[in-house]
């Protein structure tokens, strides 16, 4: 359907979809969220923002297509505008958290603490997690959605909004940097590797 010719759903037909289409996929798109901001809240908050958008826009979805590439699309979308938004503004600090911390007694001044590997140490103590959320984002996007998710290249490239070539080069970078990232993990767990042989 184009555009103009896109049917106007009735709002119980709108209720349908969404409870019906996009519902069921929801902890699919947290995960998603999830490994792509490194945080509980912000993915929920990106998960509300797609279902927002995407009830907003019901209009533009074709019912009967892939519900589930849509709406990742449109959280993949959500994520770049707003990570593009927040490396724009300066980096905020509370003043006040920085004064007690440097004035108490506690601190050692030749430790300084990375807050983002700080944050997740604790939810995450799998190897495969860390090594895949060590990867640069686009990497970590086509493992998530190609290896995770499902997603065939087809899809990929419509979520991610790039050719189907540049989806598997991506893949194929990203597997072989998961791999050496992994190498001794799997050496430790007794799997032979390349450098093995």
């Amino acid at each position: 359907m184009s555009e103009v010719q896109r049917k106007k759903y009735s709002d119980q037909e709108k209720n349908n979809i969404f409870d019906n289409e996009f519902m069921p996929h929801i902890d699919s798109m947290y995960n998603f969220a999830y490994r792509l901001t490194f945080d509980e809240d912000d993915a929920k908050d990106l998960v509300q923002d797609t279902y927002l958008k995407a009830y907003r826009f019901i209009n533009s979805f074709e019912q009967g297509t892939n519900a589930k590439a849509w709406l990742f699309r449109i959280l993949k979308n959500s994520f770049i505008n707003d990570y593009r938004k927040k490396s724009k503004q300066p980096a905020k600090v509370d003043y006040q958290d920085v004064e007690t911390y440097y004035n108490s007694e506690d601190v050692d001044y030749s430790i300084t603490t990375d807050l983002r590997v700080d944050a997740v140490k604790d939810m995450i103590g799998d190897e495969i997690s860390n090594a895949l959320n060590s990867l640069a984002v686009d990497f970590r996007t086509v493992i998530i959605l190609c290896d995770l998710e499902g997603f065939t290249y087809e899809e990929m490239a419509k979520i991610l909004d790039i050719p189907i070539g540049t989806v598997r080069s991506r893949l194929h970078r990203a597997r072989n940097l998961l791999k050496d990232k992994l190498r001794s993990y799997a050496q430790n767990m007794g799997y032979k590797t390349d450098e093995d042989e």
